[in-house]
């Protein structure tokens, strides 16, 4: 397959919507909090993510600089900001590479089918910041799926079965709520031992019926149900938040954080209203989905009609994509003349909503809530995927072609957390992964053909100022900021001492 070369151009990172909503109103954002709470901040944490994201893809705060290896043309591409809450570029990015490692290291060549079980609301919000209850719920879910799985393959004669899961915890929905819920990959069928090839077998099992679905997410809700009694907590007492350690954290969060899940504003003039619908019917009546494979019960949903066939890798890293996909669209913001910003839905709501309207605190609110706590882990495994499953190794070999050359690369974890997920081996450079994503191959020279080599990473302020003064005076910008798409020639290039 023949690669695009030219049509590649560095994303205007200053020039987008939510770059510049943020940066405009972060700080009275920051101060409406704190008068909100009595004088206390926002978690460090969520302040950090949204400075962070201020940097990220600006050039005045660092850059890898490229040059050509015929032509010496050179191309400057500024250093990202690696947040995990609402930056699209980033999320993006992590998107395609975490997707491509399922594929590529993980994910066996067997059928797949995705399960995604949405919780109570007062449940979501005792999950967003409680990341050990949290896991310790999607155990409870994982084990009744694994058991599900075990017990049909009893009736095909398999009596040690076992599947495998890969859960992505996504803290968002579409309208950019806080809205935890899980989304896993199973294996549809299981995996059981030949002792007379002394290898592992793949059994495909037919896809469930709406009826198993059902009693699936019944034993879910009973058994998630005993596990918060275990705990003390009960989802719908409604005076638990006296002994909420979110409100005795931040208090200013904790109200944040219950407004998004309810679809209301928590700050400002339009406290404890709805967040504007366009398109609305206020008379619509709530209808439940009636979809294959789709249960509710108790506030608890669970649907089960979406799959990968075992030879469609493709669809399969689509499906991936859509687990791991970011929170935030940047082409479905839309800044109007007076401040305000419209964020278009995917697809339409049942009451017919097709666009929510966002005062500039009040989107940066929701995004506020879509933060995850540093160092916890999103991406978990369990059944013979598990690190720590005695078969992991032989399971993820299956059915695999015969291994390549080894590629060197460096582990790069994105965060600290109890061993439950794979070991990450590669660390995917921004070029593959914009060939993997995109088709374009982002180091050929658009002069010339050739190929552009990383030469330098420039982080020092005053080195930063000096490349970026000389492409501005060189483009007649003396005194207006660099343009979103630099690239330097070679007089340019040996201006700046490169």
């Amino acid at each position: 397959m023949s690669l695009s070369t030219g049509d590649y151009r560095p994303r205007d990172a200053e020039h987008a919507v939510l770059y510049r909503v943020i940066d405009e109103h972060l700080d009275a954002f920051l101060d409406t909090a704190r008068r909100h709470a009595d004088g206390a901040p926002l978690p460090a944490f969520v302040e950090q993510e949204f400075r962070d994201f201020l940097t990220c893809g600006v050039l005045a705060h660092g850059f890898a600089r490229l040059r050509c290896t015929d032509c010496a043309l050179e191309r400057l591409v500024p250093f990202s900001c690696k947040g995990r809450g609402f930056c699209p570029s980033c999320g993006g990015r992590r998107m395609t590479e975490c997707a491509a490692r399922q594929v590529d290291e993980v994910l066996p060549r067997v059928p797949v089918r995705q399960w995604v079980l949405s919780l109570p609301y007062r449940l979501r919000y005792l999950l967003a910041w409680d990341h050990a209850l949290a896991r310790a719920v999607l155990g409870v879910y994982v084990r009744v799926l694994l058991g599900f799985q075990r017990q049909r393959a009893r009736r095909y004669g398999i009596c040690d079965g076992r599947s495998g899961s890969v859960t992505v915890i996504q803290r968002f929905g579409g309208g950019l709520n806080l809205n935890g819920h899980y989304h896993t990959l199973l294996f549809d069928g299981v995996f059981f031992a030949d002792r007379a090839n002394d290898a592992l077998d793949f059994r495909p099992l037919p896809p469930p019926t709406d009826e198993e679905v059902g009693h699936v997410l019944a034993r879910i809700a009973v058994r998630v149900q005993r596990l918060l009694k275990r705990r003390w907590l009960d989802p719908c007492d409604t005076d638990m938040c006296q002994a909420d350690p979110v409100v005795e954290e931040s208090p200013v969060l904790a109200g944040i954080s219950s407004a998004s899940i309810q679809g209301r504003i928590a700050l400002g003039p339009r406290a404890g209203a709805r967040v504007w619908r366009v398109g609305a019917d206020p008379d619509a009546p709530w209808v439940l989905s009636t979809a294959p494979r789709h249960a509710h019960l108790a506030g608890f949903d669970l649907h089960a009609n979406v799959d990968a066939p075992a030879s469609d890798r493709t669809r399969l890293e689509q499906l991936c994509r859509y687990l791991l996909r970011p929170a935030v669209a940047q082409d479905r913001l839309r800044l109007l003349d007076d401040g305000r910003i419209v964020l278009t839905l995917k697809t339409a709501w049942a009451d017919g909503t097709r666009q929510l309207l966002f005062e500039p605190l009040e989107l940066l609110e929701k995004l506020a809530a879509l933060i995850p706590r540093p160092r916890i882990n999103l991406v978990l495994y369990h059944g013979v995927l598990a690190p720590h499953s005695g078969w992991r190794a032989r399971v993820v070999a299956h059915g695999a072609p015969p291994a390549e050359a080894p590629v060197v690369a460096s582990a790069a974890p994105e965060a600290d957390d109890e061993p439950t997920t794979a070991p990450v081996v590669r660390y995917w450079a921004w070029a593959d992964l914009m060939r993997r994503a995109f088709d374009i191959d982002v180091l050929a020279c658009p002069r010339c053909g050739g190929r552009l080599r990383l030469i330098a990473t420039v982080e020092a302020p005053d080195a930063i100022r000096a490349i970026l003064g000389a492409l501005a005076e060189s483009e007649g910008l003396v005194g207006r900021a660099p343009p979103p798409v630099p690239a330097l020639n070679a007089s340019q290039a040996a201006a700046t001492g490169a």
